[in-house]
């Protein structure tokens, strides 16, 4: 993994997309820059998982001009360390609201990532199967355990769930957190203030204990795809994901709906979401600087969303004047509960310290979730870690 051989009409890409619909959002955007500006864009792709893994080592090393991340705390951890260049020229960008502007800005006020795209989490479902059983949407977390009671009563998996790659959990627990501790809470809590070994995080892990019998059993063993083709096969009622779930259904897409994770404290409420937004940043020392602000400017733009639309499966694009036509029920959905939102959290691997993430949290959660009755000892660990690795 390192930078993709570049020359001077040349800017060098590094993707976090292989081989999936995503990646060919990336070349059909690519393809169309190249014929509106003459500037080749050739693009280094990893397969998510492994990019992810292996940022940091990316980035000190020799990284692509521009490359995938995200926006929020994962941007300005690195803005932080110096691994990322300064876009504040590229901004403003026409038609991208302050709301993701500030997402984009780091702890120095600077901008140093260019949004593209986003979706929210949510928790999904097959219309078909609901009109079909007379099942009703839940609003509060008694009539969703209610549900799940009478989804088993009809031979369902109640929820789909897979978590073989460590990360699709954590959106279960943002979930269960932000609905009853409140938004605040989660974010102070993913920042390293506040702690884990405390009554509220505890509470957290006891509801979600009291949900698992619902969850799919043997979830360390299934990926989130193999999750989702359970409710694509109508074996599974629901499933907690992001909207890229509808990759998973190329040919029924319209039968998928979704509907926001149910209220637990009325105090608090369910306005609070997971949508993490997904962009861009630029590498410290860019051998095409100049390319790379260009580049970045046109991947926020309603061009670069017309040029991802071409492969069939558009994004939701954070231009408000990007075209909406070719947007899926499902994608204007995701785009109006986005609107809706009072706050919007990024996922809690894009909230938190990186290493925080991949080496405290995702073994934590995959022995919650394979034997989930030492809370105690669980929520004690990760704090212990949690406070070694803010304070280095």
């Amino acid at each position: 993994q390192g930078r993709a051989a570049a020359g001077p009409g040349t800017v060098s890409l590094g993707s976090n997309e292989s081989g999936t619909t995503f990646a060919k959002q990336r070349e059909a955007q690519a393809a169309d820059y190249l014929k509106a500006t003459g500037t080749t864009i050739a693009i280094n792709a990893v397969d998510h998982n492994t990019f992810q893994e292996n940022i940091n080592t990316y980035l000190q090393g020799n990284p692509d001009d521009v490359f995938s991340w995200f926006a929020g705390y994962r941007m300005r951890f690195f803005a932080e360390q110096g691994l990322i260049g300064d876009v504040s020229s590229a901004w403003p960008l026409p038609g991208v609201a302050d709301k993701f502007k500030a997402q984009s800005t780091a702890d120095d006020g600077k901008q140093y990532f260019v949004p593209q795209s986003y979706y929210p989490w949510a928790v999904f479902y097959r219309k078909s199967m609901f009109q079909t059983a007379g099942y009703q949407v839940p609003t509060t977390l008694d009539e969703f355990r209610a549900l799940c009671q009478r989804m088993q009563a009809d031979g369902l998996v109640p929820i789909a769930f897979g978590d073989k790659d460590g990360w699709p959990a954590m959106g279960t627990f943002d979930m269960l957190n932000m609905r009853i501790n409140g938004y605040q809470y989660h974010v102070d809590l993913m920042a390293g203030q506040g702690s884990w070994d405390s009554p509220q995080v505890r509470t957290v892990f006891d509801t979600w204990r009291g949900l698992l019998p619902y969850h799919q059993p043997d979830a360390l063993g299934r990926t989130w795809q193999e999750a989702a083709q359970t409710l694509q096969k109508k074996q599974a009622g629901m499933y907690v994901l992001g909207t890229f779930l509808n990759e998973q259904f190329p040919d029924d897409e319209d039968d998928l709906d979704f509907f926001t994770f149910p209220e637990i404290d009325s105090r608090i409420g369910a306005t609070a979401i997971d949508a993490p937004i997904d962009g861009f940043c630029m590498s410290a020392s860019p051998e095409n600087e100049e390319g790379a602000i260009a580049f970045l400017k046109y991947m926020a733009s309603p061009q670069a969303a017309a040029a991802a639309a071409t492969t069939g499966l558009p994004i939701i694009s954070v231009n408000s004047d990007a075209d909406t036509k070719p947007y899926s029920q499902l994608q204007l959905k995701s785009a109006e509960l986005v609107g809706q939102a009072t706050e919007i959290a990024q996922f809690l691997d894009r909230d938190t310290r990186p290493d925080f993430a991949s080496t405290v949290v995702i073994p934590a959660f995959q022995q919650f979730i394979s034997n989930p009755n030492d809370v105690d000892g669980l929520v004690k660990s990760i704090e212990a870690q949690k406070q070694s690795i803010f304070s280095s």
